[in-house]
C-alpha cells in the first residue's frame, strides 16, 4: 500500500509495495560470475537464480539437495525472489519443491503477501495449494488484498476473493481495501473494476477511516463519480 493520510482530500503517497532488489540480484551474478561467493554458497546461487528466471538452474540446485527455504540477511527465499522479478516457472518449480509462502522477510514481506501487492496472479494460484497463511500481516498491518485493490490488479483480486480473505480487514492505517481504492486509486476503470468486485463480495461500504470519514465521502471529494455511485448503490452514506 501506498501513502499516509493527511486530512480531507490529500494523500501523501510514498512507497508501500516491495521494488524489486536488481542492485542485491546483479551483486550475486558478479560475486557467483568471479568465483569470491565460493561454490559451496548453493542457497545463495539458489536464490540468483531464481530471481533471474533460471528455471533449469533451480531445478538442478533443488535436484542437489539445496534447502528451498534458505533466507539471505533480509530473510529473502529464492520464493519471495522469484515473486519480485515475476519469474511464474521459477515460482512453480520452487513451490513444487515444497517452498513455503508464509516465510516472513525482515520486512514483514511474505511470498503470499508480495504476490498480492505486485499483481502476481498466476503465481499466487499456485500458492493456494500450498496453505497460504492468511492471518500474517504486511508492515502496515494490511492482508494480501488491500494492496491488490490499492494498485487496480484486477485479476488478483478476483483470485484474492475467492480465498476465505477478509474483504473488511483494516490495516494500521485504518483503511480498508475500499478505502484504499478511493483514496489511493485513480478512480478509472481498474479501480472501478475492483470496488464493484469488493462490493459485491461484501465490503462494508460504511467503514470510515480514522478520522470518521466514509467511502463515499472521500470518493465524492475526490471526484470519483462512478466508485460513488457504486458505494451509494451498496448502502454508502
Amino acid at each position: 500500500m501506498t501513502g499516509r493520510y493527511r486530512g480531507p482530500g490529500k494523500v501523501m503517497r510514498g512507497c508501500s509495495g516491495t521494488r524489486w532488489r536488481g542492485g542485491l540480484v546483479v551483486g550475486l551474478l558478479v560475486a557467483l560470475g568471479t568465483g569470491t561467493m565460493g561454490q559451496e554458497d548453493q542457497s545463495a546461487r539458489l536464490r540468483v537464480a531464481a530471481a533471474a528466471g533460471q528455471v533449469g538452474e533451480v531445478s538442478a540446485l533443488l535436484a542437489a539437495g539445496t534447502e528451498v527455504d534458505a533466507v539471505d540477511a533480509e530473510g529473502q527465499t529464492a520464493l519471495l525472489l522469484a515473486v519480485e522479478a515475476g519469474r511464474v516457472e521459477v515460482a512453480r518449480a520452487l513451490l513444487d519443491a515444497g517452498a513455503s509462502p508464509n516465510v516472513q522477510a525482515v520486512n514483514q514481506d511474505t511470498p503470499w503477501l508480495l504476490a498480492g501487492a505486485a499483481g502476481r496472479t498466476a503465481i499466487l494460484a499456485a500458492m493456494l495449494p500450498r496453505g497460504p497463511d492468511l492471518s500474517i500481516r504486511n508492515r502496515f498491518g494490511g492482508n494480501a488484498l488491500i494492496p491488490a485493490c490499492e494498485r487496480g490488479h484486477v485479476e488478483t483480486v478476483r483470485l484474492l476473493l475467492n480465498t476465505p480473505i477478509p474483504v473488511d480487514h483494516i490495516n494500521r492505517l485504518g483503511w480498508t481495501c475500499l478505502l484504499e481504492i478511493v483514496l489511493l486509486g485513480d478512480g478509472g476503470k481498474q479501480h472501478q473494476e475492483v470496488a464493484r468486485m469488493v462490493l459485491a463480495a461484501g465490503a462494508d461500504p460504511n467503514l470510515a477511516d480514522g478520522h470518521g470519514v466514509t467511502p463515499l465521502a472521500h470518493a465524492l471529494a475526490r471526484g470519483q463519480a462512478e466508485i460513488a455511485a457504486m458505494i451509494r448503490a451498496a448502502g454508502g452514506r
